[in-house]
């Protein structure tokens, strides 16, 4: 039977190797507690680190469907609010329409009084057609000017949709086409508008009826068309809110892999100095300082 003989160096290398590894655990979990993470390098786990590498991608397509969302949001909310501003001006035009068909109390005076309210309204509902968001008309479609209608009332935007992906697979559009809104150019509100200014300077109580039942029309096209961008920024409403709650269920779960549990790390940190000072006081009774203590 063979025996093993245990030499001094023998002991000297195994108590240093214990000794480092002890100190190698206590480094790493006073980096942890520094840092506040159990992930500081990919070797610290390799499993974890490609979890959070796609946590951290989900998290990033998931800030960017909010910010789409957020940027149609305020698409629908100017288009809406151009549209009430539209409603309301018909609303007037009307209103003046009816005065002027009242041929009793309406001279030539008070007709061209009306008529030039008239214009004027008209003027401010092209303005209102040409509002824009952040430098873009919102009833223009991709029209890359600045306006949707020149000052004559006419249509000069570009057709098509200006949409956003508001989740994965989920796209709403954000803008309307102006015909859509105002009617397509020469049966347009705006050339309603033109064609009762007329009728009221002229006294034409027919023309002035026509116009009363065209402006009708015209509301009701300009309230469809609001309920529809009333819809769809609910849709726009629920998906920032779904993005909210997404990056918040995705950090909680990247925070799991990554972030350190700091009281288990500090009972683990004071459990590891302990044992490495017990270490080092065993290690110095082992390694034998000089040959007078290796002789006794």
């Amino acid at each position: 039977m063979a025996i093993q003989r245990v030499t001094q160096h023998m002991l000297n290398q195994r108590s240093v190797g214990a000794l480092q590894s002890g100190l190698s655990r206590l480094s790493k979990l006073q980096e942890q507690l520094s840092t506040g993470r159990v992930l500081n390098r990919p070797s610290d786990s390799p499993t974890d680190t490609t979890s959070a590498m796609r946590i951290r991608s989900s998290i990033a397509d998931v800030k960017q469907y909010g910010r789409n969302a957020n940027d149609g949001d305020g698409w629908l909310s100017q288009i809406d609010s151009a549209l009430t501003s539209a409603n309301d001006q018909v609303l007037r035009a009307r209103d003046l329409a009816l005065q002027g068909a009242n041929s009793g109390s309406s001279g030539p005076t008070a007709r061209e009084a009306l008529a030039a309210e008239v214009d004027q309204i008209r003027s401010g509902l092209i303005d209102t057609a040409n509002s824009s968001y952040l430098g873009r008309p919102v009833f223009g479609g991709v029209t890359a000017g600045p306006k949707a209608y020149d000052a004559t009332g006419t249509y000069i935007g570009t057709a098509g949709a200006v949409n956003r992906t508001v989740s994965a697979g989920t796209t709403i559009r954000v803008d309307v086409d102006g015909q859509q809104a105002f009617g397509a150019t020469g049966s347009s509100v705006f050339d309603h508008l033109s064609a009762l200014s007329t009728a009221l300077r002229a006294g034409d109580q027919a023309g002035i009826s026509a116009s009363i039942s065209a402006l009708d029309a015209d509301r009701n096209q300009i309230t469809t068309t609001q309920t529809d961008v009333g819809a769809r920024q609910l849709r726009v409403e629920a998906a920032i809110q779904a993005s909210s709650d997404d990056e918040l269920k995705l950090s909680t779960s990247l925070s799991s892999v990554e972030n350190a549990d700091l009281p288990k790390t500090i009972v683990d940190l004071q459990m590891q100095q302990t044992a490495y000072q017990a270490s080092l006081a065993a290690t110095s009774k082992v390694m034998q300082p000089s040959l007078l203590d290796f002789l006794r």
